[in-house]
């Protein structure tokens, strides 16, 4: 594992609080007494007693435009109130989301040639547009390697290539895991080229008719069962002036057996094709048609994140953006037995971070110097949606938005020597989180599967996407004893597999020892941008600058 020497890192908290504003008539203020009174405030009991509630069977497991979200917005915006927050949004602490649902008809074949593909077996796909009916017919099919145009890398897959109106086919994930020791882009850490996400972009951007990704289950990270079952269904996206009509016709996957034949019958291989693309940018004709309709039914709905903001001392035009997000699954009520998916880990467990964190700085005899504030945003489960949506429709200035600090799924089996910082390498930010992870003498080591890329699939990669550092970390993987060991081996037991499953529920044993820590850990690193006038800055190399 990488980790960070801390030595050398300073104490900052007590000197930059030293430099506040001290409103005491009697001159007897203590920065970092009343630091530390803030810090400590932030405890296991609050932090349980939030994560009971928020997945509780009342608030329906939190589905966006459900009755549980009406319940969890009263619960959000009732304890910002309370704790004195001022709302965000004007004389609102709610900003409307418009969500868009397409779902796909299964009812399809997608034709390459002289090969029939069948839904969920050989290919899967859908669209964004806002169109019941979308038809791709003889369209030239285009292999474009990684479909990868990232100049800084310098690299293009499009490079001399129109494919406007085609069907290009990508590889999944980027020119660096399957070679690492190229030296190209990050290795096996997946970079945001790696992501299903960005292919689809920017295929539109290219003016594609038609996007569709090879799935190989280890550079993908999950098996075609994920992605077929994933991508069918109602799909979500924001609803646009356009209609998403800048977004490729028909976005989708085809099997890797599938690919193979399409591959052959252009009398190529593959593997060979695969290989070349692997060393630089590549791009070949495969001398074939592709020809698919996708028939949908579409709704709109509207949603809400939650803002709320404590005002700076001194310079409240710039703010520390906390994010966490509210949303997970709903109830399906043609499930038997237990319906609700009540999401006590993802993401009551980050909701009840925000909230503690908040109350913390409620407790500062003086506000930090910038304005601190907290976005609970919805529509994570659908695609980041919420938080993107606000990246697109930032209330505050994304030039007057010093960082975010996200909280996701938090740490519940037990305090931990280290603390795993998701893309670790990305920004300065990870210069706070060290010094704060000094105070509790923990490190800082990498995720343990970087290749995973799951620093694209949390909220705070919405802003990271606008040039806004961005931080994910939370407890890592070694416990701090031998009780605490002994602890998460056995509650490991219990929460395996309960990922978006109706068995992630809130559970009277949970230790949240880690939580505090991590929360006290984040608390820290926001509070010392707060009271400083840095602006953190992205490491070279990193896929993300301010604009």
């Amino acid at each position: 594992m990488k980790r960070i020497q801390l030595a050398a890192i300073p104490l900052l908290s007590a000197t930059l609080f030293a430099c506040g504003v001290n409103n005491d008539k009697d001159n007897t203020y203590n920065a970092q007494s009343d630091f530390t009174l803030a810090y400590q405030s932030i405890t296991d009991a609050t932090l349980k007693a939030h994560t009971k509630t928020l997945s509780s069977d009342e608030f329906e497991g939190r589905s966006p435009t459900s009755k549980g979200e009406k319940i969890t917005l009263d619960y959000l915006v009732s304890n910002f109130k309370q704790m004195g927050y001022e709302p965000g949004n004007g004389d609102s602490y709610l900003q409307a989301v418009n969500l868009l649902e397409m779902t796909a008809s299964p009812a399809m074949t997608m034709t390459i040639g002289n090969n029939t593909f069948e839904y969920k077996k050989g290919m899967i796909a859908s669209t964004k547009r806002e169109k019941t009916q979308v038809n791709v017919k003889d369209s030239d099919v285009v292999f474009v390697g990684f479909g990868v145009n990232a100049p800084e890398y310098d690299w293009n897959d499009y490079a001399g290539l129109d494919v406007k109106g085609k069907t290009v086919v990508i590889l999944v994930n980027d020119p660096g895991f399957e070679n690492p020791d190229s030296g190209k882009f990050q290795g096996k850490t997946m970079t945001y080229y790696g992501r299903w996400t960005y292919k689809y972009e920017e295929a539109s951007r290219q003016g594609a008719a038609a996007a569709i990704i090879v799935h190989e289950t280890a550079p993908a990270s999950y098996g075609w069962s994920v992605v077929a079952n994933s991508w069918s269904g109602p799909q979500y996206s924001l609803v646009s002036e356009n209609g998403n009509a800048d977004r490729v016709a028909v976005e989708g996957w085809l099997s890797n057996d599938a690919a193979k034949k399409v591959f052959a019958d252009a009398g190529l291989d593959f593997a060979k094709e695969k290989a070349k693309a692997l060393v630089s940018p590549y791009h070949s004709n495969l001398k074939q048609k592709a020809s698919i309709t996708v028939n949908s039914t579409m709704k709109k709905s509207v949603s809400h994140n939650v803002i709320a903001t404590l005002p700076g001392s001194q310079t409240p035009e710039e703010h520390i953006i906390y994010s966490a997000h509210w949303d997970h699954l709903g109830k399906d009520e043609n499930k038997k037995g237990d319906q609700i998916y009540n999401g006590a880990h993802d993401n009551a467990t980050g909701t009840a971070t925000a909230l503690a964190i908040a109350k913390a700085y409620k407790e500062l005899t003086v506000a930090p110097k910038r304005s601190v504030t907290f976005l609970i945003v919805t529509a994570e489960e659908q695609g980041l949606l919420g938080s993107l949506y606000y990246a697109e429709h930032p209330i505050i200035a994304l030039d007057k938005t010093v960082a975010n600090i996200n909280m996701d799924a938090m740490n519940v089996l037990g305090r931990t020597k280290d603390v795993s910082v998701v893309g670790m390498g990305k920004s300065e930010l990870e210069t706070y989180l060290a010094k704060a992870a000094k105070r509790q003498d923990r490190v800082l080591t990498q995720e343990s599967r970087p290749e995973a890329g799951s620093y694209y699939r949390s909220d705070h990669f919405s802003f990271a996407k606008q040039g806004v550092p961005a931080l994910y970390a939370k407890g890592g993987n070694t416990p701090i004893d031998e009780q605490t060991a002994d602890y998460k081996k056995r509650t490991k037991v219990l929460i395996t597999g309960c990922y978006h499953q109706v068995c992630d529920q809130f559970r009277e044993n949970w230790d949240f020892s880690g939580v505090r820590e991590d929360s006290q850990l984040l608390f820290e690193v926001g509070f010392d941008l707060a009271q400083s006038s840095d602006w953190p800055k992205w490491n070279a190399g990193s896929e993300f600058q301010r604009h």
